[in-house]
């Protein structure tokens, strides 16, 4: 079966369990889970129950499709991402983003939590998103392209949607919360960086380095969607004091900052829904 008929497949299988017909996706990184406790729930399923999807196997990804509202606007939430580093090709990482595009949303909303590389920033930050830097080992639009997925050559000289960026940075300063503005470096994990790879990637250009979101944003783009994406700074890399890094530290800081996170990325939606 052809990429295009498993998606097709998958969207058919997701409409016989829910009427809903969202016109924007979420997907919620590690620890951010919060926004669902702002959603109006009208459909909850398993990934496990959906034909050809993955299933995430990282602790704070609770693992599930959820359908509803915020504000009234009709939203499909991802309750946990998946990542090369779990041993899935960058087409199955991406291919719930595909079925998104085939249930009609065509806004995504993506959020993370990253590592610091720019000095100036504190744990707990916002930064949104304004560009990236690809550094993973594969590309999730190598191979065979159907055209009716996407054109072969993307234009990705706008990934992350100005306008989007615009708004979201003016209701931060209406509800009082600080965001940052930077550049995010994808690499494949699971390893956190070394000191010398976080002074690295701050020379490159990079604000903060993270294991996800540049392959759903590129294929989201290849799909024509708008984009959105915001990380949450859960360790700074760069200092002259040796820092141990732990998983259960990201999420500490993660669900730290998912509150202040939840109320932008709910104002976004309300707004542009």
């Amino acid at each position: 079966m052809s990429l295009y008929d498993q998606i097709q497949a998958t969207a058919a299988f997701i409409q016989q369990k829910t009427k809903s017909q969202p016109k924007i996706g979420i997907i919620l990184g590690s620890g951010l889970g919060g926004l669902i406790d702002v959603i109006q729930k009208e459909a909850e399923i398993p990934y496990a129950d959906i034909p050809n999807f993955p299933v995430s196997t990282v602790k704070g990804h609770s693992g599930k499709l959820v359908f509803g509202a915020i504000d009234g606007c009709q939203v499909v939430l991802m309750s946990g991402m998946f990542h090369y580093y779990e041993g899935y090709s960058m087409e199955e990482v991406t291919f719930p983003v595909r079925v998104m595009k085939a249930l009609g949303v065509d806004t995504l909303i993506v959020s993370n939590a990253s590592g610091g590389t720019n000095p100036a920033f504190n744990i707990g930050d916002l930064m949104i998103i304004k560009d990236h830097i690809n550094l993973c080992p594969e590309h999730p639009l190598r191979g065979h392209n159907d055209e009716r997925l996407g054109t072969r050559f993307p234009d990705m000289s706008q990934p992350y949607d100005h306008e989007l960026i615009e708004i979201a940075k003016q209701l931060a300063a209406q509800q009082h919360i600080d965001v940052r503005m930077g550049t995010y470096i994808g690499l494949q994990g699971p390893t956190f960086e070394t000191p010398a790879e976080y002074k690295m990637l701050h020379i490159m250009g990079g604000d903060a380095v993270g294991m996800s979101t540049v392959a759903e944003v590129i294929v989201a783009r290849h799909g024509s969607m708008r984009v959105f994406a915001i990380s949450v700074i859960t360790d700074i890399g760069i200092s002259d004091v040796p820092i141990t890094i732990t998983h259960e530290e990201v999420l500490a800081a993660a669900n730290a900052a998912a509150p202040k996170m939840a109320a932008l990325v709910a104002a976004l939606v309300k707004r542009i829904g």
